[in-house]
C-alpha cells in the first residue's frame, strides 16, 4: 500500500528512529516546524496536502482544507482544538479516522490520582512539609488522622480511558465507584450517574476525581452549587483541564473548611503564575501538569502510532478510535 505519512511530532532520538524504521515502506514527511509541546497548535504546512495519514498536532485549517487525508492520529489524550462540530462533521463525511492515545497516558494519569489519594490518606504530605519544615512530631494528629481507602466512595467525572483504569486500580481497596458518563454502559462494578442525580453523587462521594476534557459544554463542570454538594471530608482531585473548574469557588472552599483537600495538576492558567492564589491556599496540592508523565513517553507515543498503522494497513480496528 502507498501512504504518505506527515508528522509535526518532536521525539527523542530513540523514539524518531522507531517512528523511520516502522515507517520505511511508505513516504514519511517531517514538517519544517515541529510542535514540541501538545498544548500548542500546530502550524500550518504545505505539505500536509499531500499527507494521507497525519500523526502530530496539525493545523486545524490543514485538516479542514485537505482532500487527500484519510487518517489522524494526534499526539494527545486531549483533542480539544479539533472538538468542534465543523472538525467533526467534515471527517465524518469524508469517511476520515480520527484517533488520539488515551491509552498512552491512562496508567501514568491512573496511577497519579492513586498516588494522591494514599498520600492524603496516610498523611503523608503533612509529614513530609514537617520533616522541611520544623521537624516537629506530630505522632497523635498523623496516626489518628490517617484513614483506609477500604470502602470509600469514589465519583469519576467523565469514565474513558483513565477513568477505566482508575476504577481497575481501585478494585482491590473495594470502593464504591460511581461515574459520569454520557454514552456507553460502564463496567460491572461501576455505577453510572447522571446529570440529575449529580449533586447526591457528590453528597456520597469521598474523593472526586475530575477528568473531563476542555469544550464549551465543561467549562465551569465543577461550579459552586456543585463544590457545594461536596461533604466537608471529601477531597477534589482534577487531571482534567483547569477550565472544567471554578477555581475562585474551589478555593473559597477550602480556605473555609467547607471541603477537606483538593489536588491538581491542571490549572487556569497553565504555568500557574507564582502570585496566583492556589499556591498558598490551605490542604491544596498541586503538581505542574505531570500526571501523563512517563519516562518512556515518546517511545510509547510512536508505539501506539505504529500499532495503529498496521492495523489501518489491514484494515483492522484502531486503538481509541474517537471518529
Amino acid at each position: 500500500m502507498s501512504l504518505t505519512i506527515w508528522t509535526n511530532g518532536v521525539f527523542n532520538p530513540q523514539a524518531t528512529r522507531l517512528l523511520e524504521e516502522g515507517t520505511s515502506a511508505y513516504r514519511l514527511i517531517k514538517a519544517p516546524t515541529a510542535t514540541a509541546s501538545v498544548l500548542n497548535p500546530g502550524e500550518e504546512d504545505s505539505s500536509f496536502a499531500s499527507a494521507d495519514i497525519a500523526f502530530g498536532q496539525p493545523a486545524v485549517a490543514d485538516c479542514l482544507g485537505s482532500a487527500q487525508l484519510k487518517w489522524l492520529e494526534v499526539t494527545s489524550a486531549g483533542y480539544t482544538r479539533y472538538d468542534t462540530t465543523e472538525f467533526f462533521s467534515h471527517f465524518r463525511s469524508r469517511n476520515c479516522v480520527f484517533t488520539n492515545v488515551s491509552g498512552v497516558f491512562a496508567d501514568p494519569c491512573a496511577q497519579h490520582v492513586l498516588s494522591m489519594m494514599l498520600a492524603l490518606a496516610r498523611q503523608l504530605l503533612p509529614s513530609h512539609r514537617d520533616q522541611c519544615t520544623d521537624h516537629s512530631w506530630h505522632y497523635h494528629e498523623r496516626r489518628y488522622h490517617s484513614r483506609l481507602m477500604t470502602g470509600q466512595t469514589v465519583l469519576l467525572l467523565g469514565f474513558g480511558a483513565i477513568g477505566r483504569r482508575l476504577a481497575e486500580l481501585l478494585a482491590p481497596f473495594k470502593v464504591r465507584i460511581l461515574a459520569v458518563r454520557r454514552s456507553a454502559l460502564p463496567p460491572e462494578g461501576v455505577e453510572l450517574v447522571s446529570e440529575d442525580g449529580l449533586p447526591e453523587a457528590l453528597a456520597a462521594a469521598d474523593h472526586v476525581v475530575n477528568i473531563l476534557p476542555a469544550s464549551a459544554s465543561t467549562e465551569n463542570y465543577v461550579h459552586a452549587a456543585r463544590i457545594s454538594c461536596m461533604r466537608s471530608s471529601a477531597q477534589f482531585y482534577n487531571v482534567g483541564r483547569g477550565t472544567t473548574v471554578d477555581q475562585s469557588a474551589l478555593v473559597e472552599a477550602l480556605r473555609s473548611g467547607r471541603l477537606g483537600a483538593a489536588y491538581l495538576d491542571v490549572m487556569d492558567p497553565e504555568p500557574l503564575p507564582p502570585e496566583h492564589e492556589l499556591w498558598t491556599t490551605p490542604n491544596c496540592y498541586i503538581t505542574p501538569h505531570t500526571a501523563g508523565g512517563r519516562h518512556d513517553q515518546d517511545e510509547a507515543l510512536v508505539a501506539h502510532f505504529l500499532e495503529n498503522l498496521r492495523r489501518y494497513v489491514r484494515g483492522d480496528a484502531l486503538d481509541d478510535r474517537v471518529i
